[in-house]
């Protein structure tokens, strides 16, 4: 790691160039200072705990292969039994057949019934309704033709003919009427806008406006003021604390927070290769002290003593067995036999012999017989 600070060629327009390791800034002696006692600390503390970490995940990984992993398939298969069969068999057995039954019960009950009423009962009353409802039309429409129409052509000509009488009655009347409007109401409303409302509504328009133009250059100059005594008093000094103090702690922190990061890192990959070491330094360890003695017992001793064993002592003590097991099986079934034919000299003594079973008859004819069309050779139609 390099300890000085990397100086670059003066230039004609200052640039920063990246560096060949990680694509960052120059960086100075301050980062390089801290970055060094806190990696060594980070190594020291992380160490510890990554070897920690390594040996809980294996204990958990032979925990999980070991217990968790067979009781969990053992669970499922409980589950399986107490329930998903029970389930699948209730299902299956009851309620599909439930189910059934209940869909043939409402089709017989609901929609057999309410298929009949409709085709039979609302279908019926319903064309009948519709029947009368186009007769009643009809004969509203009649009415509406031959009735209701010449009654309104009749009225109409009458309101026509009332209408010119009173437009010829009233034309003259018409002339007055207007006149007098005109001379008492047009002329007054013309006399008092022009004179009277017009210069009060000017007048009243510029006094608002004054009002308006006052109050808007006395609300620009309070904000004016307020303006610049927050600006004094608030922006200025918190734009000094911001660029003073705060900025330097931040970039301070940051690199601070970044070199720590960094170390934890390192530290983290420099632990998990040392317990990754020490790891299979004790496997090793582990299977010379205990697996390859075991092997090597079980390959120099046990194998030999197992095969002198079996060729001394199990295969000739089998052989006996098998030996005498036959000659048992000979005996017993001798035994059987003998008792067997006593009990039927003994059943003969006290029953007698027992009948013989009369001759049968053959069912063929014999090859010396000739077969006839009025013969028959097989048992349903043999007389």
């Amino acid at each position: 790691m390099d300890l000085q600070k990397p100086t670059a060629e003066p230039t004609a327009e200052p640039s920063v160039q990246p560096s060949a390791s990680g694509g960052r800034a120059p960086e100075g002696c301050l980062v390089v200072a801290i970055r060094l006692p806190v990696r060594i600390v980070v190594l020291v503390l992380v160490v510890p705990v990554r070897m920690a970490w390594d040996l809980l995940v294996v204990a958990a990984r032979f925990l999980r292969d070991t217990v968790l992993r067979p009781f969990g398939r053992a669970l499922l298969r409980l589950g399986k039994v107490l329930f998903v069969l029970p389930l699948i068999g209730l299902w299956r057995y009851v309620l599909t057949p439930a189910g059934k039954a209940l869909a043939w019960l409402g089709d017989v009950l609901l929609v057999v019934p309410a298929l009949w009423l409709y085709r039979y009962v609302l279908t019926p009353l319903g064309q009948g309704v519709a029947w009368l409802a186009r007769t009643a039309g009809a004969g509203l429409g009649w009415v509406y033709a031959r009735v209701l129409t010449p009654v309104g052509h009749a009225l109409a000509w009458l309101a026509r003919g009332i209408g010119a009488v009173l437009a010829a009655v009233g034309t003259g009347s018409y002339t007055a009427v207007t006149w007098l409007l005109r001379y008492l109401v047009v002329v007054p409303a013309r006399w008092l806008h022009t004179w009277i409302l017009a210069p009060v509504g000017r007048a009243v328009a510029w006094c608002a406006l004054g009002v308006g133009r006052f109050l808007a250059l006395l609300v620009s100059g309070v904000g004016t003021a307020l303006y610049w005594t927050a600006r004094i008093l608030v922006v200025l000094p918190a734009v000094a604390l911001w660029r003073w103090v705060l900025a330097p702690v931040g970039r301070a922190l940051a690199v601070v927070a970044r070199e720590v990061g960094d170390a934890l890192g390192h530290a983290w990959r420099i632990a998990g290769r040392l317990s990754l070491t020490v790891g299979r330094f004790l496997g090793t360890l582990l299977r010379w002290i205990f697996v390859e003695p075991v092997r090597w017992v079980y390959r120099t001793v046990l194998t030999p003593v197992g095969h002198v064993v079996r060729d001394v002592v199990l295969r000739p003590a089998a052989r006996a067995a098998r030996s005498v097991g036959r000659t048992t099986r000979q005996a017993l079934a001798a035994a059987r036999e003998t008792a067997r034919q006593a009990r039927a000299d003994v059943r003969q003594l006290l029953f007698g012999k027992p009948p013989q079973p009369a001759a049968v008859g053959r069912r063929e004819p014999s090859t010396g017989e000739a077969r006839t069309l009025g013969s028959s050779t097989t048992a349903l139609t043999k007389d």
